[in-house]
């Protein structure tokens, strides 16, 4: 079977946007519910962190630049792919969500561990991690909606 890569050969495909904006709009609010009460660090590192799990170019590239311009540091932006081998560069806290939003990300690798989400559970007061949860599952679905639709990392256009 052979594959074509839209992104390499420009065939526009859907703008889930126009051609379903009830479903739109549904998702933009989840995610914008998922984020109240986090920490805006948190938020953009558990986004890149399930967008370089997904693959997703157009995600990571959004994601690492609202991080730069919200204060993150390069440092640690290039430490959340190997963040088990540079722990010293986030809090028990990230670290918590980080290793969740694995887990979750790659649920059908053997699901969610028990020391994982007792690990998130010990870290985020039960409102917090049904946001940290909620972020963690909206991030992967804007990632396949920017996988299945071919959106270009770079482009102006959000989402």
């Amino acid at each position: 079977m052979t594959t074509t890569n839209p992104q390499l050969t420009g065939t526009a495909r859907l703008n889930l946007a126009k051609a379903a904006p009830k479903v739109f709009r549904a998702l933009i609010g989840f995610d914008t519910a998922a984020r109240e009460g986090l920490d805006p660090a948190l938020v953009e590192l558990i986004q890149i962190r399930a967008s370089h799990l997904n693959h997703c170019a157009y995600c990571l590239h959004m994601h690492t630049n609202d991080a730069r311009k919200a204060g993150e540091t390069e440092d640690r932006l290039h430490m959340v792919p190997v963040w088990r081998e540079a722990r010293h560069f986030f809090t028990e806290k990230e670290q918590a969500a980080l290793a969740l939003t694995e887990a979750v990300t790659l649920v059908a690798d053997g699901g969610v561990p028990d020391t994982v989400y007792a690990q998130a559970a010990a870290s985020f007061d039960e409102q917090e991690l049904a946001h940290v949860l909620s972020l963690i599952l909206t991030i992967n679905t804007w990632n396949r909606v920017a996988l299945a639709t071919a959106k270009v990392a770079g482009t102006d256009e959000r989402r």
